[in-house]
């Protein structure tokens, strides 16, 4: 959802395995990687835009049950000049690998403890990052 003075609801996936390893995406014709999620639609609260998001980003399935909510955090758009994204960010551990579809072009794993290899979006770099790093010791498959 866009809303007024240039400002882009989303929500998304800090996005873990079972090795604590981060899911990035990159989306069809942009550079930067990011977070699964998207726009949050009229009507739809952040976890079901979230869980919808998932299902047609990575054809991945997953409970509402199964995300854990972590804050809403802005920064600039990546992909929207001008504009700020304001995202609502839910942690969310899985056991499969997920599968690129819809406008995802590229999947990368970031590993614990290391720099990105590949660009990153503002939001991911300056939040969504040091999120992870700080709840890395908390991150546990519920099995």
């Amino acid at each position: 959802m866009i809303e007024g003075s240039g400002r882009i609801r989303i929500a998304t996936a800090l996005l873990t395995d079972t090795r604590k390893r981060m899911l990035l995406v990159r989306k069809r014709g942009t550079l930067a990687f990011m977070q699964p999620g998207g726009k949050i639609e009229a009507g739809e609260e952040p976890a079901e835009a979230l869980l919808r998001e998932l299902r047609e980003e990575l054809n991945l399935f997953a409970s509402p049950e199964a995300l854990r909510y972590r804050g809403r955090f802005a920064a600039p758009a990546a992909n929207e000049p001008g504009f700020i994204v304001e995202a609502d960010v839910f942690l969310l551990a899985i056991a499969t690998e997920p599968e690129p579809a819809a406008e995802i072009a590229e999947l990368h794993w970031l590993e614990p403890g290391r720099d990105a290899p590949v660009p990153v979006a503002p939001l991911t770099r300056d939040h969504v990052m040091p999120l992870w790093r700080r709840e890395a010791a908390e991150i546990v498959q519920d099995d």
